[in-house]
């Protein structure tokens, strides 16, 4: 598995939340290898309230300024990190996140990481996935077009995609910019 080119993000953000659906996220980390297919995604563009970068850049979210094809992982309500792809031209703060995978391979090492057995409850939300997936603030900058944390190409057909309006956030909640692969029960909510 070859990771996506940075060409692949240097794109409109919404368009690259839609088309990293059905494409697989790789992590080759010490522990070993964890892989999922990304089933549900969320964009953030840099006029969004709910956006990081709405404001300007700071410290945090620097890397969203960045050039694409990077992580940009964050901590949340005390207590969870997320996961997010840059997108867009270098200069322009938007990002998409990744909100749930279906678990592929390294079932068990996922199953270790997060304390639970059954499939659903590994990768079905934001802050699920990244414990899963041994993705820490480490990971935070890293460009995702060389790394041992990347994403491959989808080796299937473009899935159908269900759009609908953002979870989890107040501000910019009635945007549609959550995408998600129609009728997969990996989902993170309906």
């Amino acid at each position: 598995m070859q990771p996506l080119p940075v060409e692949f993000y240097a794109r409109d953000t919404t368009l690259v939340a839609k088309e990293l659906l059905g494409t697989l996220l790789v992590h080759r980390s010490p522990e070993g290898i964890t892989v999922g297919r990304i089933v549900e995604t969320e964009a953030y563009l840099q006029g969004d309230p709910a956006c990081h970068a709405s404001r300007g850049m700071t410290p945090r979210n620097s890397v969203m300024f960045g050039p694409p094809g990077h992580a940009y992982v964050y901590f949340t309500y005390g207590m969870h990190y997320c996961f997010n792809v840059v997108t867009a031209s270098e200069g322009v703060g938007e990002a998409v996140l990744i909100r749930a995978l279906e678990p592929i391979e390294g079932l068990e090492l996922m199953r270790k990481r997060r304390g639970r057995d059954r499939l659903h409850e590994l990768c079905g939300g934001p802050a699920r996935l990244v414990q899963a997936f041994g993705i820490t603030k480490e990971h935070n900058k890293k460009d995702l077009t060389t790394g041992p944390l990347f994403i491959a190409p989808s080796p299937d057909p473009p899935p159908d995609i269900y759009i609908t309006t953002r979870i989890g956030i107040k501000e910019g909640a009635d945007l549609p910019l959550r995408f998600y692969i129609q009728g997969n029960k990996f989902i993170s909510k309906k």
